[in-house]
């Protein structure tokens, strides 16, 4: 009897989340345990193939090639809207100008 392994597969909007478990044949690949989860019939949007994948908080540059240990999270990750550098840099800039606003009066 082949052994399996018990995973669970991450997704999270804004306003909605499913974490899913399965039981996946040892040698699973984290594209494929995702694929196999169904979370696509909560989702229907995700574009599982351009979809940045990680386990853990940590990403996973070749999904379709980390095989996953028992217990691991397969997280999808949402692409970014803003580039985080520049939204910083935004606030920073707004920062300064309110402090600078401040100290004139």
């Amino acid at each position: 009897m082949d052994k399996t392994l018990v995973v669970e597969v991450a997704y999270a909007l804004p306003h909605k989340q499913k974490i899913l478990s399965l039981t996946v044949p040892e040698g699973t690949t984290a594209l494929q345990a995702v694929q196999q989860s169904g979370i696509q019939n909560h989702f229907p949007e995700l574009d599982l193939d351009a979809s940045a994948m990680g386990i853990f908080g940590k990403g996973i540059p070749k999904p379709a090639e980390r095989v996953l240990l028992s217990g691991e999270r397969v997280e999808i990750y949402r692409p970014l809207i803003a580039d985080p550098k520049e939204v910083r840099k935004q606030r920073a800039a707004k920062a300064k100008a309110a402090k600078d606003e401040a100290g004139e009066g």
